[in-house]
């Protein structure tokens, strides 16, 4: 017994090593960088902001092609960048260009083990759908939980780009019969859950953000975060109920019955019915999404 937890805190020390020498993204395109440094400034007017994204028709069509999705179920179709700004508000523009920002930095090649538009769309997909659901509860802080969502699966994304021969021994072990987090935490000394974790602490970013994506698979272990961890957890757990994207990792995930509890559902039909109100929504957005990502 003691041999394997040595054994496991070593994989884990290594690990840790790793995700510290990953201190640099790809770049951000200049656009997308110059659009966020104005999305910052309270006095950036919507026509200086709409100019600034007119500079790169191809990041306009994503933006006009996400703001048409049914999940905003805007009444006129939204056919100009000024109107979308308009409508939608900095907020949300934001949300939507920083998805877009990281999609680009974080971006690698596909192979057989994993394909990364699956992977985006799927990370977008339980973005947009955990913010739609902190809104439905009127939770204050949505767009937290959009940009936690957005993250959450970043440590899968880190391991088959920096860790690409443990990513194909888990998904070895998988293939025999493990569950991914088994197989995670033999392989690494930990899950994908605290990869991202850690990595986002390296880069300092905000520790409720760090949080949510530590804790998106058991957020009743969370101290602060419970009912956002909750959002992105139940989110997470509709892709893979409602069979919506093509994403395979995780798919042996479980509704944690105490995140149930921590967002008030009564019982288990309830949050069925709740899941299947937001099918037909969450289906036509990726439809929508597919050639963008």
């Amino acid at each position: 017994m003691n041999t394997i937890v040595f054994d496991q805190a070593q994989k884990r020390e290594r690990t840790q090593l790793v995700l510290k020498r990953v201190t640099t993204l790809s770049p951000v395109p200049k656009i997308l960088s110059e659009v966020l440094e104005l999305l910052k400034d309270l006095n950036t007017s919507p026509q200086k902001l709409a100019k600034a994204i007119a500079k790169d028709q191809s990041i306009v069509v994503k933006i006009l092609t996400i703001a048409n999705s049914p999940f905003y179920g805007l009444a006129k179709r939204v056919s100009s960048i000024e109107y979308a700004i308009m409508i939608l508000g900095f907020n949300e523009i934001r949300n939507i260009v920083m998805a877009l920002s990281l999609m680009e930095t974080m971006k690698n090649k596909s192979d057989e083990y994993m394909n990364q538009k699956d992977f985006w769309l799927h990370s977008y997909i339980t973005a947009t759908t955990a913010k739609k659901i902190a809104d439905d509860m009127n939770i204050r802080e949505s767009n937290d939980v959009f940009i936690g969502a957005l993250l959450h699966d970043l440590g899968i994304s880190v391991i088959h780009r920096y860790m690409h021969s443990d990513f194909v021994k888990i998904k070895e072990s998988v293939e025999k019969g493990s569950k991914y987090s088994e197989a995670e935490n033999q392989q690494l000394g930990m899950d994908h859950q605290m990869v991202g974790y850690s990595l986002l602490r390296n880069w300092n970013i905000p520790e409720h953000i760090c949080d949510m994506v530590r804790y998106h698979h058991n957020p009743n272990q969370s101290t602060n975060t419970k009912i956002l961890s909750s959002i992105i957890h139940l989110s997470d757990y509709m892709t893979q109920k409602l069979d919506i994207g093509k994403f395979d990792w995780d798919n042996d995930l479980e509704l944690n019955p105490e995140a149930a509890t921590i967002l008030q559902f009564k019982d288990i039909n309830e949050i069925e019915e709740f899941i299947e109100s937001y099918r037909e929504p969450i289906s036509s957005q990726i439809d929508s999404l597919r050639n963008l990502l």
